[in-house]
């Protein structure tokens, strides 16, 4: 996702987005683990997506608007 379409939800559906992208990563991470990843970009793709909505939300947290 970009980070315009992120910043422009709100913090409880980023929160909520945040908690299901940390599953997905875990679970690619273990299909991985075992061999069964076709996609290992994916890893990757959430990863980052993680960083960019913590990034809003400590942003948010401060006062500011990111």
């Amino acid at each position: 996702m970009k980070f315009s379409e992120l910043n422009e939800r709100k913090s409880q559906d980023l929160e909520e987005l945040k908690v299901s992208l940390t599953k997905e990563q875990f679970k690619g991470r273990m299909k991985n683990a075992v061999g069964q990843l076709d996609d290992t970009s994916s890893l990757k793709k959430a990863r980052k997506d993680i960083a960019r909505i913590e990034t809003i939300l400590k942003a948010r947290a401060q006062g500011g608007e990111a």
